[in-house]
C-alpha cells in the first residue's frame, strides 16, 4: 500500500485556537486514514479514542501505540495478510501484544498470551513504519524479511524561528488587543519535535477578528497597553505602569493683604492694602511604577514607584510685601521647582488568610492619610510604613514613621532637606461596624518637632513663628482619636474627634513653656436625592483664651489637608491669608485651622483662637463629567 498522508502541525484539529493543546484531535484525525488501509486496527482505535475522551487511560500509566508525533514522517509497519487475518483477530482487550506480528491466532489459549502494556515508544512505531515503506517501494528494492530490523527514522529538520511563530503562535487572524509592545510569542527550536507545543506568553495569545476590537498605538491610554500594566514587560508577572498628568490651576481671588510700610500705592500703609491676586500653577507629573504580581485577586508581591513633579508657578498681587520680604522684588513672581512626591518600594511579605489578607511594608516618599478626611495628617513625605488587611478586608491597619522633609515655599512640593521633625502614626479601620456601610477608625499619633531657625525661599522667617520672642523650641504632642464614615440607611454621615496632649518647651507667643491640652471635633450629614446631595457640616477646634497661663488649649494639626465643609471648593479652606502683618499667617492654604503659623515649614502652635464653622452645602451632578458644588460658611473664633 501507499504511504499515509501527513499533516502539518498547523492543521491540529483544535478549532484554530493556539491556546488549545490539540494533540488528541490531531492523532485521531491521522489514524482515521490508517483505519481505511488496515481494518484490523479499527477496534483498538475506537477503544483508544474512548479512553482519551472519557479519561479511562492515563498518560502517566500507558502510552498509545498510535501516538505518532506530528513531525514523524514514517508510517507504522503494515501487517501482511499471511500474518493474521481480520476474521481471525479477536477483540483487543485492555492489553495487547507489543508487536502486530505477535498477535495470537484464533483458538490459542488465553494463558499462553503474553500481555504487555498497550503503549510502545514512538521510535519503535516509526522504525516499523520505515520498514513498511521500504517494503512497498518497488523502485528501491523488494520486501524485507519479517525478522529484519527496521531502519532508523529520519529526523525532519527543525523549522526556523520565524516559521514556528507564524504556524503555532501568532497567525495573521489572531492578534492581541491593544498595544503589546516589542514582545512576541516564539516557540524555541528545541520544542519543534514535541507532541504538545508550549505557548510561552499567555498574555499575548490573541483573539479572532472582531470589529468591536480596535487596534491601538503606544500613546493610546484607552485600550490595552503595555505601558499601563495590561501586558507584562519582563517575564510573565512583572508589569510597568506609567502615566503622565498635566495639572493646571488658574485662580483669581481676593483676600486680606497687609500693605506694610512700603506700600505699592501712596497713603495705604496704615492698614490692609489691595487684596486682588492671580495665581497660575502648572504641574507636569510622571507616574512610573514597576511591580510584580497579578493584582486582580491578590496584592502585589513587590513594587517600585517613582513620581517626579515639574512645577511652574506665577503669582501677581497688588502689594509689595505679599510675595517677598524685599520690596524691590515687586508685586509678582515667577518660580519653578522639581520634586519627588513619590519615591518608594513596597514589599508584600506575608499572607494572613486564604482571602488574600496580607501584610506589606512601604519605604520611601509616599502618601499617607491618618483619617477619613485628612484632618490631622495628609501628606507625601519620607517614611516607613507597615500596612495590611484582615478578616477578608474588613480590618485595615497602618503603622507609620515619617522623617519630615522641608517644603518648597512657592510650590508646596518636597525638598531634599530634613526638617528635624519625627512623626509616628497608627490607625485601625473597621468596615461594617454596627450597621452595614458604616465604618470606624481609631487613631494614634505622636509629633516630635525639634525646630531650628529657618527662613523660607522668599526671605521670611517661618521657624519659629514670627510673633513673640522668636525663641527656638521643641514641640512634643500626642493625639488620640476616633471617627466614622459611611451611611446609616439613607443618611450619609462623617465624624471625627481628636484629643491632643503634650508639651511645648517655649512657645514664642506665650514666651514660656506650655502644657498642651486641645480638642477637635467635626460632623457632616448629607442626604442624596437623585442627582443632588444636600449636606450640613459643623467643625470645632478649641481655642486658647489666655496666652500667659502656661496652657496651650488651641488645637493644631500636624499637616492637615481637609476634605470637609466643601474642601477645596470652600473659600475658607482653600485660601490662606495674613494676620495683620506681612509675616504671620492667620491660616494656611488648604487648611481649616487658624493656627498662626506656616503649615509647610513652621511648627505646630497651640496658642491660637480656635474655630466654630457651620456649613450648608449643595452638590449637583449636572452631567457625567460636570458637577456643581455650592457652600455657605459661617465662622466664629472660639
Amino acid at each position: 500500500m501507499g504511504s499515509v498522508r501527513q499533516y502539518a502541525p498547523v492543521q491540529i484539529a483544535n478549532g484554530g485556537d493556539p491556546t488549545v493543546l490539540g494533540g488528541r484531535g490531531f492523532f485521531l484525525k491521522l489514524e482515521f486514514h490508517r483505519c481505511i488501509q488496515r481494518p484490523r486496527l479499527f477496534i483498538p482505535l475506537v477503544l483508544m479514542a474512548l479512553g482519551f475522551f472519557a479519561g479511562s487511560i492515563s498518560a502517566e500509566e500507558t502510552e498509545d501505540p498510535a501516538f505518532v508525533k506530528p513531525n514523524d514522517s514514517k508510517p507504522k509497519k503494515e501487517v501482511k495478510p499471511d500474518e493474521a487475518s481480520v476474521d481471525s483477530t479477536p477483540a483487543v482487550p485492555a492489553n495487547v501484544t507489543d508487536e502486530p506480528s505477535k498477535v495470537p491466532e484464533a483458538g490459542a489459549p488465553k494463558n499462553a498470551e503474553k500481555e504487555t502494556p498497550i503503549a510502545e515508544s514512538a521510535d519503535k512505531v516509526n522504525a516499523d513504519g520505515d520498514k513498511d515503506k521500504k517494503a512497498g517501494d518497488g523502485d528501491k528494492g523488494g520486501e524485507k524479511d519479517k525478522g529484519e530490523k527496521a531502519a532508523e527514522p529520519s529526523k525532519r529538520e527543525d523549522p526556523d524561528e520565524e516559521e514556528m511563530e507564524y504556524l503555532y503562535v501568532k497567525p495573521p487572524d489572531m492578534k492581541p488587543l491593544g498595544y503589546t509592545g516589542w514582545k512576541t510569542n516564539k516557540v524555541p527550536k528545541s520544542h519543534a519535535q514535541d507532541d504538545i507545543l508550549p505557548i510561552p506568553d499567555r498574555w499575548r495569545v490573541g483573539f479572532s477578528p472582531d470589529t468591536r476590537r480596535q487596534s491601538s498605538s503606544i500613546i493610546d491610554p484607552y485600550h490595552q497597553n503595555i505601558l499601563k500594566g495590561d501586558y507584562p514587560i519582563i517575564g510573565q508577572s512583572i508589569f510597568f505602569n506609567g502615566g503622565a498628568i498635566s495639572d493646571t490651576l488658574v485662580e483669581g481671588h481676593r483676600v486680606p493683604v497687609p500693605s506694610g510700610v512700603t506700600a505699592q500705592r501712596p497713603a495705604s500703609e496704615a492698614f490692609f492694602g489691595a487684596g486682588d491676586q492671580a495665581v497660575v500653577q502648572q504641574n507636569f507629573i510622571l507616574e512610573l511604577e514597576l511591580f510584580k504580581g497579578e493584582t486582580d485577586f491578590k496584592p502585589k508581591e513587590w513594587s517600585i514607584k517613582l513620581t517626579p513633579v515639574f512645577n511652574l508657578n506665577y503669582v501677581a498681587t497688588q502689594e509689595n510685601f505679599a510675595i517677598n520680604i524685599d520690596p524691590r522684588q515687586g508685586s509678582d513672581r515667577l518660580d519653578s521647582h522639581i520634586a519627588f512626591q513619590e519615591l518608594f518600594g513596597e514589599y508584600h511579605f506575608r499572607d494572613l488568610s486564604p482571602s488574600y489578607d496580607f501584610a506589606s511594608s512601604v519605604t520611601g516618599i509616599q502618601f499617607f492619610n491618618e483619617d477619613f478626611r485628612g484632618l490631622l495628617y495628609a501628606d507625601n513625605n519620607l517614611g516607613a510604613r507597615l500596612l495590611g488587611i484582615y478578616e477578608a478586608n474588613r480590618l485595615q491597619f497602618n503603622l507609620a514613621y515619617f522623617e519630615q522633609l522641608e517644603k518648597d515655599t512657592n510650590s508646596g512640593l518636597n525638598k531634599f532637606d530634613f526638617k528635624r521633625q519625627h512623626v509616628v502614626m497608627a490607625n485601625l479601620f473597621r468596615q461594617d461596624t454596627f450597621w452595614q456601610g458604616y465604618n470606624l477608625v481609631f487613631n494614634l499619633a505622636y509629633n516630635d518637632d525639634n525646630g531650628r531657625l529657618h527662613y523660607n525661599t522668599n526671605g521670611v522667617i517661618v521657624r519659629p513663628t514670627p510673633v513673640g520672642d522668636l525663641s527656638e523650641h521643641n514641640v512634643q504632642v500626642g493625639y488620640v482619636g476616633f471617627g466614622g464614615e459611611g451611611h446609616i440607611g439613607r443618611l450619609n454621615i462623617s465624624h471625627q474627634f481628636y484629643e491632643a496632649y503634650g508639651r511645648d518647651s517655649h512657645n514664642p507667643l506665650a514666651s514660656q513653656a506650655l502644657t498642651i491640652n486641645a480638642q477637635m471635633f467635626d460632623v457632616e450629614a448629607s442626604v442624596d436625592v437623585d442627582w443632588m446631595t444636600f449636606k450640613l457640616s459643623y467643625f470645632y477646634a478649641s481655642g486658647d483664651g489666655k496666652s500667659n497661663d502656661g496652657k496651650g488649649n488651641g488645637f493644631d494639626a500636624i499637616f492637615d489637608d481637609p476634605n470637609f465643609a466643601g474642601g477645596q471648593f470652600s473659600w475658607w479652606v482653600r485660601q490662606g491669608f495674613g494676620a495683620g502683618n506681612a509675616l504671620t499667617d492667620l491660616k494656611n492654604r488648604s487648611s481649616l485651622l487658624p493656627n498662626l503659623r506656616d503649615k509647610g515649614e513652621g511648627q505646630a502652635n497651640f496658642v491660637n483662637p480656635g474655630l466654630h464653622l457651620f456649613n450648608v452645602g449643595y452638590t449637583a451632578d449636572l452631567t457625567q463629567k460636570l458637577t456643581a458644588i455650592m457652600n455657605l460658611n459661617y465662622l466664629r473664633f472660639d
